[in-house]
């Protein structure tokens, strides 16, 4: 399906975004009457919905396929959209972010099997007021973080989602018109220990000692904290759904470098709440959802019963020790090494097939176990989609051969 992009973006030329977007007042989106106009019709049917098969655990004839910020810089066709827009510029206007979602499926054609919406986890602290910026070539930057829990004083009291994050719920909606249902499209949100993290430490870090000392000396206001963002976030994630998200992903990036005993305290009580608050509020409209607790390795018992569908995973797990330690009670996500795709073609296809080889055909979805590398080759990209396509569709024959051979002999 070709989109005339020229007339999407008609209006957003108009505007001229900054480095440091205003994050204190709502974002007024450019599109706003293009995109309302879009919720009253209703969504394309959905042509392939093998990954949300996968999540609930129904019978596949091959594992699915996406891959962490799959549209991103490693596309040139990206780049050249940040040549003339900031990134939060693109995450706040719907047809920009649209235009971005949809570029990873219309390069790679029946490749993917889920498009994530383009944003970033960390719009909720922008809701709560504090200002973001993104220097290019730079990771997030908080110009004033939260340095002690006075300033929690500072963070907005009431978050208004259809308000102060409308922009997003507009660009959901938007991608599903212009998805036609290629594929189910995924929304997501950042974990409430890692938002935390970064409304702390003002970015990422190295040790984590900032916010690390909120926890230690001041137990009860982070969890007060921990609280605050975890009620937006379920507020938003049930937004997404109603505005068109079909599946749901719970990033909790910075999850590893708390101790087990720290994430059963800080992390795990939250993450549980969500995917208990999610599903219970939206009830018979409720999508999979997944969690993807990088580093927390030492957690997957715990995550496996955690009222989530699927559990993504970083490259440090063993394909068979995730399967015995879950025992088929979730579906398992991931979970090659990103790193993997600066190898030449032979080299990619082998991990690809050893990986998905390893987690099977069936209540598996195939992914990186982290996001993809922005200066990786194209060409690598494609070379594990179409393995995991080819080597998926065995594993699954395979596999379907050996359980009727086992019930013949019974």
């Amino acid at each position: 399906m070709l989109i005339n992009w020229s007339t999407l973006l008609l209006v957003p030329a108009l505007f001229t975004f900054t480095q440091a977007l205003p994050t204190q007042l709502p974002f007024t989106s450019p599109c706003r009457t293009t995109a309302s106009s879009l919720t009253t019709k209703p969504f394309p049917p959905l042509k392939n919905n093998l990954i949300i098969r996968a999540a609930r655990g129904e019978k596949t004839e091959r594992p699915p396929v996406w891959v962490m910020r799959q549209a991103g810089r490693y596309l040139p066709e990206f780049r050249k959209v940040r040549e003339e827009h900031n990134f939060f510029a693109i995450c706040r206007t719907p047809a920009l972010a649209t235009q971005v979602t949809l570029q990873p499926i219309d390069r790679f054609d029946g490749l993917l099997d889920a498009a994530i919406i383009f944003s970033d986890i960390l719009v909720i602290p922008q809701a709560f007021g504090l200002e973001v910026v993104m220097p290019p070539g730079q990771g997030p930057h908080f110009p004033s973080p939260l340095k002690g829990p006075k300033d929690m004083g500072r963070l907005k009291e009431k978050i208004d989602i259809r308000q102060d994050l409308g922009y997003v719920l507009e660009a959901i909606t938007m991608t599903r018109h212009a998805l036609d249902g290629r594929v189910p499209l995924i929304g997501f949100v950042g974990g409430p220990w890692t938002l935390m993290a970064y409304m702390v430490e003002g970015g990422g870090s190295r040790m984590f000692s900032l916010v690390k000392e909120w926890i230690f000396k001041y137990p009860e206001e982070s969890h007060e904290l921990l609280q605050r963002i975890t009620d937006v976030c379920v507020d938003f994630l049930v937004e997404q759904v109603r505005a068109g998200a079909q599946m749901l992903q719970v990033f909790d990036s910075w999850s590893g470098e708390l101790g087990p005993h720290e994430f059963s305290q800080f992390s795990l009580p939250y993450l549980r709440q969500i995917a208990e608050r999610v599903k219970g509020e939206l009830g018979s409209e409720a999508v999979p959802m997944t969690i993807f607790a990088k580093g927390s390795w030492y957690a997957l018992e715990e995550l496996s019963t955690s009222g989530y569908d699927t559990v993504s995973l970083d490259w440090t797990h063993i394909p068979a020790e995730a399967k015995r330690i879950t025992r088929g009670r979730v579906t398992l996500q991931g979970n090659l090494e990103p790193s993997v795709f600066l190898g030449d073609d032979e080299s990619i296809a082998q991990a690809t097939e050893k990986m998905v080889r390893e987690f099977g055909g069936q209540r598996y979805i195939a992914n990186l176990g982290h996001g993809i590398l922005p200066g990786v080759r194209i060409e690598a990209m494609e070379v594990f989609l179409k393995t995991v396509h080819r080597v998926g569709r065995v594993v699954a024959i395979e596999e379907e051969a050996e359980v009727e051979r086992h019930e013949k002999e019974w």
